[in-house]
């Protein structure tokens, strides 16, 4: 379905800077930021008071940020940590008040189940298929309570939502480009479903919001 711009290893740093200002603009205006937080709710109960949160491609912690200020709503204090390839990030990252780490999806530096809720948003669709068992297997890893996957539904009438509203917003012709081959490479709910259930033997639990976005939560078998 394409190749995103910003997958791409030689991306300037003031385009990789540009492009996530026009992605967190995206989640709050389309359903991103939503979906995840929606969630967060529903999983607050089952996490500790203080919370270590990894968000794994977390671009420049916008949804972060979020589920952050959700959880405080709950009387927990988050301690949230943002890993991500991109080192031009974590000033924007750090400025949000959370913990930058640089590093791959596809092996983490982090301990086995380190983390409370182990978050990747708008993140999966960027791998092939034959990569996402890896990448599951990676977010389970970390995760102690839970892992929240949030991606895209695939659908054109979305992607030509899209393009179309990138114009009036103002975003950069790469943010439009890589937008609209994103929803292209998204999911249908149930792919993520049966992705999840492979490679961890988990059942998640599967939900579609506004936006066309789909979630995939579950509970790590080693909790």
């Amino acid at each position: 379905m394409g190749h995103e711009v910003l997958d791409e290893p030689d991306v300037s740093p003031d385009l990789v800077a540009r492009s996530h200002s026009d992605i967190a603009r995206a989640n709050a205006l389309f359903g991103g930021t939503r979906a995840v937080v929606s969630r967060v709710r529903a999983l607050a109960a089952h996490l500790p008071d203080s919370p270590l949160i990894v968000d794994v491609g977390a671009g420049s912690g916008d949804i972060l940020d979020a589920v952050c200020d959700t959880l405080r709503r709950t009387g927990r204090r988050p301690r949230p940590v943002a890993v991500d390839t991109a080192v031009a990030l974590a000033p924007a990252v750090r400025q949000r008040g959370s913990f930058f780490i640089c590093g791959s999806i596809f092996a983490l530096p982090l301990p086995t189940a380190c983390a409370d809720l182990v978050i990747a948003a708008q993140v999966v669709h960027h791998f092939p298929p034959d990569a996402l068992p890896t990448v599951i297997a990676e977010l389970n890893r970390v995760a102690r309570h839970a892992v929240l996957i949030s991606d895209l539904q695939r659908s054109w009438i979305a992607a030509a939502g899209l393009w179309l509203t990138s114009f009036p917003l103002g975003f950069h012709p790469v943010s439009r480009h890589d937008g609209v081959v994103s929803v292209l490479r998204g999911f249908a709910p149930d792919e993520l479903r049966s992705a999840v259930r492979q490679t961890t033997g988990q059942r998640a639990a599967i939900h579609t919001h506004l936006g066309w976005r789909v979630t995939a939560d579950w509970v790590p078998a080693h909790a």
